[in-house]
């Protein structure tokens, strides 16, 4: 098939590189979010979907918005059988995703229609969900409401992190979207409308999730680290205001304490009282400070007995 691949981060790049690796389809272009700054020196990034784009001579669009009919005339140009969408980040309108014979496919990183929009990967761990996977849908304008196409399921350990369970779908979502391809080809695909009475939705998000509230179950924190982990980072507030990131916990046996009072230090770290249950963190990043096991935070006088963690606001 002539393609056109429109993706952006990380996970976009393993579609793209599978779609390239293939060697069965042409890639006619690859289309990414315009590049920014970022950091300190507020330094112009490529997008990671750029970056691979480059080294494999694909020519690369940066459309500040798809919908502008000065891209959409270029899209024609290129004259794609099909586009292949991965975490793109812009929303398509009617005339692009009408404009392929084959229209548009994107590859969504939920089990659908679970988890339509923004942060999938993050709302499966958040959740303690036991199992995510990929889907691959065609397309329509909607918010990932289109007919399925096919599925792949990934189960989710207790202790599995976002950043572990985005590896595992970037790659088994690729791999799903070139065998689609195939059968789509073939004529052996039956798509599948999704049950819109079992849709659910994973919104943007933002900085006030990522505060641990103490006075929650410590399962549900501790899903809510997993799910932070390895960004943006579930964080916690000291005595002294200072913001403490947890990006590492196990349930543990606790003394009966008020939420957020840390009971005790531990080997490993400490023991934090929650809602019901205990947490015991592992390790953390305290403010301005690189991360490091909370048995080292500990012996730094972080934290002890007594000390309560979250009061403080913001």
């Amino acid at each position: 098939m002539r393609i056109v691949f429109m993706g952006t981060p990380d996970f976009a790049v393993g579609t793209l590189q599978a779609l390239v690796e293939s060697g069965k389809h042409e890639i006619a272009a690859v289309i990414t979010q315009p590049d920014r700054p970022k950091g300190r020196g507020q330094k112009m990034l490529m997008t990671p979907v750029k970056e691979y784009a480059l080294t494999q001579a694909l020519p690369v669009y940066q459309p500040a918005k798809v919908k502008m009919p000065e891209f959409i005339a270029q899209l024609r140009e290129l004259q794609p059988e099909i586009i292949v969408v991965a975490a793109f980040g812009q929303l398509l309108n009617q005339e692009i995703l009408t404009l392929p014979p084959l229209g548009c496919v994107n590859v969504h990183a939920s089990l659908l229609p679970k988890y339509r929009g923004a942060a999938p990967i993050h709302y499966a761990i958040m959740q303690g969900e036991k199992e995510s996977g990929v889907t691959i849908m065609q397309m329509d304008i909607g918010m990932d409401t289109g007919a399925m196409l096919s599925k792949v399921t990934v189960p989710i350990g207790s202790e599995m992190t976002m950043g572990e369970l985005h590896d595992e779908l970037k790659v088994k979502g690729a791999e799903l979207l070139v065998r689609t391809l195939d059968e789509l080809d073939a004529g052996m695909v039956k798509p599948e409308a999704q049950n819109e009475a079992e849709a659910t939705y994973a919104r943007l998000l933002d900085r006030a999730m990522e505060k641990i509230d103490w006075t929650q179950p410590a399962a549900k924190i501790h899903d809510l680290v997993r799910g932070f982990n390895p960004a943006p980072g579930a964080f916690t507030r000291l005595p002294d205001g200072k913001s403490l990131k947890i990006w590492k916990t196990a349930l543990a046996a606790g003394a009966s304490a008020s939420a957020g009072t840390v009971t005790a230090v531990t080997k490993k770290g400490f023991i934090v009282a929650c809602g019901s249950g205990a947490l015991e963190v592992l390790e953390v990043q305290p403010e301005s400070k690189k991360r490091m096991e909370a048995k080292v935070f500990c012996n730094g006088r972080g934290v002890e007995p007594g000390t309560v963690l979250g009061n403080i606001e913001g």
